[in-house]
């Protein structure tokens, strides 16, 4: 659990198979709910993300743990339509 929201502010993101995605720049909040819904990220990493922009959000249910760095699950596809290259 996060003790604090702004201690994700600036962290690394990896996926659970040790490639960067980006680093923690805002975080979304559900304001009725009072939870965490998304982490918005720059420095995103081109070979996942095939946007445009400077940054993108995921949502927070990716995320499988948060300390130092954040890990979130390894999409089984790449977002926005690269592919990944399959695995030897």
């Amino acid at each position: 659990m996060i003790a604090d929201i702004t201690s994700l502010f600036d962290l690394n993101v990896y996926t659970d198979k040790g490639k960067y995605v980006g680093k923690v720049n805002d975080v979304q909040l559900e304001s009725n709910e009072r939870k965490i819904s998304g982490l918005a990220l720059v420095n995103i990493n081109r070979d996942i993300f095939d946007v445009e922009t400077r940054g993108v959000i995921i949502p927070y249910r990716w995320v499988l743990a948060a300390a130092d760095v954040v890990i979130i699950r390894q999409p089984s596809v790449s977002l926005y339509g690269k592919e990944e290259p399959e695995e030897i």
